[in-house]
């Protein structure tokens, strides 16, 4: 009998088959804190960043469990730094080595951009939320990718009411879209702070706060709008095939937030 420092052939428990005959449509690991590498669109310095990693196949009837250290070993070959491009890559290598039909991804992190305030320049960090999931079933991959921004809202109904004033408040307009070509993360969140009222600061002096206001109170919009206005922005955008946009305004108000979704249909 071979000692407990003697070379033994393991079990592979997870081969063996299993006799319930039901196929599992999802099976990996998931929330895994992973350090990754994120490009800037205007500099194409690298952004350090911490993600949370999902990662799964889909499992034959016959096969009683999935090798979940292979999926940690595939990041890791695949990144640290990631980028659109890559996330085929990744997905195949999940296909491949779990053999698999189908693989899927979702990495969730927070992008910093560094805004300047509209007048004294004053520079800061806001934080974004973002979202990039990706699919492969045989050779047909799916990638999403979905940015939450902040922004200010002004009601209109309360500037055209109000003999002092409108009332404001903070929003938040999650995009998702699906794409041909590149689409940078930069480019989604300029196309919704174009839409709302005000874009968001981290940073502002007097004056900044001063512009700020008067600009959200110059471009009031319902929450009606700022979806609608997100719409047309992405139908006129060259690369963007598919999108959901959601806002939700945090009421200043209310004890409610107001909300409201537009999805484009798929082709």
């Amino acid at each position: 009998m071979p000692t407990k420092h003697e070379k033994t052939t393991l079990a592979d428990c997870q081969s063996q088959q299993d006799h319930r005959r039901i196929r599992i449509d999802k099976v990996g690991v998931k929330d895994l804190r992973y350090p990754i590498i994120v490009r800037d669109k205007k500099t194409q310095e690298p952004r350090h960043t911490v993600a949370i990693v999902s990662l799964a196949v889909d499992l034959p009837e016959h096969f009683k469990g999935t090798h979940m250290s292979r999926f940690v070993e595939i990041l890791n070959s695949c990144c640290p730094e990631m980028n659109i491009e890559r996330i085929p890559i990744l997905l195949r290598e999940l296909q491949k080595k779990l053999h698999a039909e189908a693989a899927h991804l979702t990495l969730e992190f927070p992008y910093f951009i560094e805004k300047q305030a509209p007048v004294t320049g004053a520079k800061g960090l806001v934080d974004y939320h973002v979202k990039l999931e990706g699919s492969v079933y045989g050779n047909d991959i799916d990638v999403v990718l979905t940015v939450t921004v902040p922004v200010t809202t002004l009601c209109p109904c309360s500037k055209a009411i109000s003999e002092y004033g409108a009332h404001n408040q903070r929003g938040y307009v999650t995009l998702a879209a699906r794409f041909a070509g590149m689409l940078w993360i930069e480019d989604m969140i300029s196309l919704i702070e174009a839409s709302a009222s005000a874009p968001i600061y981290s940073l502002l002096k007097r004056p900044d706060e001063k512009f700020v206001t008067e600009q959200a109170y110059e471009n009031p919009v319902f929450v009606e709008d700022l979806v609608r206005n997100v719409a047309v922005r992405c139908n006129e955008h060259a690369d963007i095939t598919w999108y959901k946009v959601e806002a939700e305004n945090m009421e200043s108000i209310h004890n409610h937030s107001a909300y409201a979704c537009v999805e484009k249909p798929a082709e």
